[in-house]
């Protein structure tokens, strides 16, 4: 991706190197790769929402099969806190850290950019939201939060959460490199924050004390494939900023492949289980938001497109 000597968001809040809890609060206790409740703008699908009324990563699953519940986040509810989380150690950032962090920099102002053109184009202001940079452990809004929650987008305070340690394991552990798939990790989360904006996920959120737990979970997985959707609307935007280099579209199609719930889970999870989608459906709305670059087609809540 063609991103260094572009401007950077001043929507960053570096974090890192700071104590990020003191262990007495709620812990996140899954990555739901951000979720989100807000302001509706007319832009397709039912409810006047964005697109419709609405990474995951291994340890969110691993935390799903222990019991504990993922969908409490789109609520912004929180959970405790292991003692091993609670470490207030902290390593120091790196060189290589640094550039990642303008890296993370610059993708967010393009979110921006784009977003920001979105919402005018139906009379709206787009409200940024702020993107937290932090080493080990973070205080949100959402509770105490430490680097295996992965990143996140918390409802409560309208931030993005991200230790830039987690892009090191999408590389080693999920087998996808390349500074692409990184944003696309953005763009993700600033997905839901788009949902929050435009009242997917507080319907949501109104709705979950009348459904089961396998409507909760396929309700979860459209909302997730939307955000993956949303992230392929911002992939149309960078090429048509000529940002992309050869092989980026690769490394996004390619992340949205590994961190399906089915390739995570290796079949130990049952599909009525899933909260994000199969790789074959996340990689189908990524690619539905690239080829399109329209919100309106990001409807995941539409009869029979799931």
């Amino acid at each position: 991706m063609k991103w260094r000597g572009r401007e950077r968001s001043s929507n960053i809040e570096d974090r890192r190197g700071t104590t990020g809890g003191t262990g007495g609060g709620g812990g996140l206790g899954y990555n739901p790769f951000g979720r989100g409740g807000g302001l509706r703008i007319p832009m397709g699908g039912r409810s006047g929402g964005l697109g419709g009324i609405g990474v995951v990563i291994v340890i969110g699953i691993i935390l799903f099969a222990m019991g504990i519940n993922p969908l409490d986040m789109l609520a912004g509810n929180t959970s405790s806190v292991s003692p091993s989380q609670t470490s207030s150690s902290m390593p120091s950032t790196s060189a290589g850290e640094d550039e990642l962090a303008q890296f993370v920099g610059v993708v967010v102002k393009e979110t921006e950019n784009l977003w920001g053109e979105v919402f005018q184009q139906t009379n709206s202001r787009y409200a940024p939201p702020k993107v937290v940079l932090f080493t080990s452990q973070v205080d949100s809004g959402c509770g105490v939060a430490d680097a295996s929650s992965g990143p996140f987008y918390c409802p409560n305070d309208r931030k993005v959460y991200i230790d830039l340690s987690f892009y090191d394991q999408l590389r080693r552990q999920f087998g996808a490199p390349g500074d692409f798939a990184q944003a696309y990790v953005i763009a993700h989360e600033i997905g839901h924050h788009v949902q929050n904006l435009t009242g997917v996920l507080p319907e949501f959120n109104a709705q979950r004390a009348r459904m089961s737990q396998e409507e909760q979970n396929a309700y979860s997985v459209k909302v997730e494939l939307q955000a993956d959707c949303y992230a392929g609307i911002w992939a149309n935007y960078a090429n048509r900023e000529n940002l992309l280099e050869q092989g980026d579209v690769e490394e996004a199609i390619n992340a949205a492949n590994q961190i399906g719930d089915d390739t995570l889970t290796r079949g130990t999870v049952q599909p009525r289980n899933f909260t994000h989608g199969t790789s074959v459906q996340r990689m189908e709305w990524l690619q539905r938001g690239m080829q399109s670059g329209d919100a309106g087609q990001c409807d995941t809540f539409g009869s029979g497109v799931i």
